[in-house]
């Protein structure tokens, strides 16, 4: 049997769990396939680091378009990262006739629909399962398992730095600071947090889901983005008192073929299932107007997670090469881009408001729902003695996003407010 022959750009935490999966499980995976897969040339940044594989030497280049050019190899497995360089490397691999599998969600996010045509114009393989959640198959099966049906909501956690600052905060009382340093001295966050705290990461997955769930082109610019910066630890007991639990959610909703899609923390019921999602792992609840409520839970990153959809991604290619089928699976976006209005997109909000301790405040504040076409589920107002403010604890009905900005600017001018201290969205 003919090997079906791999490059790989990338050697790093990923590239290593894919090499070790394929020399690990090379009996299974031929017994798929019908024929031994060889990872034939490695890019990489420096030929002499230690590694902890064994790679034949010869393999290594420092220089990826000796694997793009290499006229043997069938298919390239990207796991190096980066945006602009690794691009030119993924068209001009397709211009070869080269089948592409990809973990990079920046690229993907960034320019997706710009390769996918180029793979459909060359009737290559382009499939990115890694990019999105490390181990979970949503893109899959958003592709194929609701290839029958209509999605109308997406709703994840697709970052698992800011989910294990959240549940640390919710489980501990721990200070936001305090729990970023010891997630950054785990390795759970970079030396510099700002793409996962500040939901960039987050956002670049939901435009990916969201181009696949509601078959149009979501940019990145189409998702609203809100970071867990300024989250603290008040928030967290305020929302638990409610019955909640923060999360920093993605979320996406189609109606009439009308989009909105965000990225922002939000105070979800304790009885919903995506609030039990706790630590570094990812969870994605879609919803279907066939099938309706279904969620997909696991590891959101990770060398073995992460490369275990890597691999699957290479086991369908090279099926699909032996099927002759190349190329025929893309998903290109073919509905026209229809973004919802602020007009049209409701929510729930909690506020927590820090106000004068006078008689008629409340009813000033009522009044400016009222005129704003807002009406209330829950008001409490409280004393705190940390604080010479009143506070009062709001919890709207479903509104429109263009009346909560109103009430917020309305209340910019009332003068009994000092501040709103914070806002957030509501579900479940």
């Amino acid at each position: 049997m003919k090997p079906v022959k791999v490059g790989l750009l990338g050697l790093g935490t990923v590239g290593t769990g894919v090499v070790r999966i394929v020399q690990g499980n090379q009996e299974d995976l031929s017994s798929q396939v019908g024929s031994p897969i060889h990872i034939e040339r490695i890019a990489v940044k420096n030929c002499d680091k230690p590694r902890s594989i064994e790679i034949d030497p010869a393999k290594l280049t420092t220089d990826p378009w000796e694997v793009i050019r290499d006229p043997e190899i069938d298919v390239i497995v990207e796991v190096m990262g980066g945006v602009d360089a690794t691009r030119q490397y993924i068209l001009e691999a397709l211009e070869r006739g080269k089948h592409i599998v990809t973990a990079n969600k920046d690229l993907m996010a960034l320019y997706g629909n710009e390769i996918l045509e180029k793979a459909q114009e060359k009737q290559c393989d382009v499939f990115y399962e890694a990019s999105v959640a490390g181990g979970i198959p949503i893109i899959r099966t958003l592709i194929e398992g609701f290839s029958s049906d209509r999605i109308v909501k997406i709703m994840g956690i697709v970052n698992g730095t800011t989910n294990y600052i959240l549940t640390k905060m919710s489980q501990e009382g721990a200070s936001y600071d305090d729990v970023l340093k010891e997630a950054q001295e785990l390795g759970y966050a970079e030396a510099d947090p700002t793409s996962d705290v500040e939901g960039l990461d987050a956002a670049r997955k939901m435009s990916i889901l969201g181009t696949l769930g509601f078959r149009t082109n979501v940019e990145l610019r189409d998702v609203s983005v809100s970071g867990i910066s300024s989250i603290s630890k008040e928030d967290i007991l305020f929302a638990k008192r409610l019955g909640y639990e923060m999360k920093l959610l993605g979320i996406a909703e189609s109606q009439n073929d009308e989009f909105s899609i965000s990225v922002q923390p939000t105070m979800i019921k304790a009885s919903h299932p995506i609030a039990s999602v706790n630590g570094v792992f990812n969870a994605v609840y879609v919803y279907g107007e066939a099938v309706g409520e279904t969620m997909f839970y696991g590891a959101g990153a990770g060398e073995m997670p992460t490369a275990t959809s890597v691999v699957a991604d290479l086991v369908a290619v090279i099926k699909n090469l032996k099927l002759g089928v190349n190329g025929l699976k893309q998903i290109v976006p073919y509905k026209n881009k229809k973004l919802k209005s602020d007009d049209d997109i409701y929510f729930k909000n909690f506020l927590l408001l820090h106000v004068d301790d006078k008689a008629g405040v409340l009813a000033k504040i009522t009044q400016v729902f009222a005129e704003c076409d807002v009406s209330l589920d829950s008001v409490v107002q409280q004393a705190n003695p940390n604080n010479p403010a009143a506070e009062i604890i709001i919890v709207t009905h479903d509104a429109s996003k263009s009346s909560m900005n109103k009430v917020l600017r309305r209340f910019e001018e009332l003068d009994v407010i000092r501040r709103v201290k914070s806002h957030y969205r509501v579900e479940g």
